[in-house]
């Protein structure tokens, strides 16, 4: 059996839109060949009594009880991670305050607000002109999300393609290399998810034009499914690695409490 690179990013059933425990991930990685998983559920929200997407703060302790499940287990090695969406209003205190209060080992960064996950194409609101603002806010975001330092790694980096409405390259080039830039900056890495493969964007986050340019800048890799199931765990991953060494990359971030290495693909 090939092995394949950690999987960084799975979701449980506490989002409420997965399925699933940590310990299904640790039992589905060691029959496919992976050694290592992160569990990355949503941060909790404050004020957020009926979320649709992340844990309730009370729930945060099940989630971390049962993460040391999983690691107990010994299956595969399995991180303490968190998927900790970027809300402006949130960064100075609450989402603060969720970070500091557990050992992580690495903590995605990621953007869940905007249109993207509605607007389809042929939608009669999707005109060049809104596309294009859409497309410039994200990225924006990006940037300030980066420029927060609270983070590891950006997940799903150009998401915004999520239901299949993909910017002209002349203003990808323009708005992408500015957030790449401050990703640089901050130190992070980014993700190669292929969730992407299986939505309408058709291909994985971020693009191989993207990765390209990650690449010039040194910015290192990880690779996340954004498993919903534990029988998504890797999916696409030998396309990921594809994309990864036709970009020129041989190595891969990896992860322990918030520190990071480089290890061959």
């Amino acid at each position: 059996m090939k092995t394949l690179p950690a999987d960084t990013h799975t979701h449980t059933h506490l989002c409420r839109h997965a399925g699933g425990i940590p310990l299904d991930y640790a039992r589905a990685a060691a029959e496919r060949g992976i050694p290592e998983i992160a569990c990355t559920d949503h941060i909790p929200f404050p004020n957020d009594p009926r979320p649709s997407i992340r844990m309730t703060r009370e729930e945060f302790t099940t989630y971390l009880d049962r993460v040391r499940e999983a690691q107990d287990a010994r299956l595969c090695t399995v991180l303490l991670g968190i998927e900790a969406d970027y809300q402006r209003d949130l960064v100075q205190g609450h989402i603060q305050e969720i970070l500091g209060s557990a050992d992580f080992d690495i903590v995605l960064g990621s953007l869940h607000t905007g249109p993207f996950w509605d607007l389809a194409p042929g939608d009669p609101t999707a005109t060049p002109e809104f596309v294009e603002q859409m497309w410039r806010t994200y990225f924006l975001r990006m940037a300030e999300l980066a420029r927060t330092r609270l983070y590891d790694v950006c997940s799903h980096f150009d998401i915004v393609k999520r239901a299949g409405i993909h910017a002209p390259m002349p203003l990808i080039a323009e708005i992408v290399p500015p957030a790449l830039d401050a990703v640089a900056e901050a130190g992070m890495a980014i993700e190669i998810n292929t969730s992407g493969i299986d939505h309408a964007a058709a291909e994985a986050y971020p693009s191989a034009q993207i990765l390209s340019w990650m690449k010039e800048r040194e910015i290192p890799i990880t690779f996340g499914s954004d498993s919903h199931n534990p029988d998504q765990l890797g999916r696409h991953f030998e396309t990921a690695i594809d994309l990864a060494r036709a970009a020129g990359y041989t190595h891969r971030a990896a992860f322990r409490r918030r520190k990071k290495t480089l290890v061959p693909i």
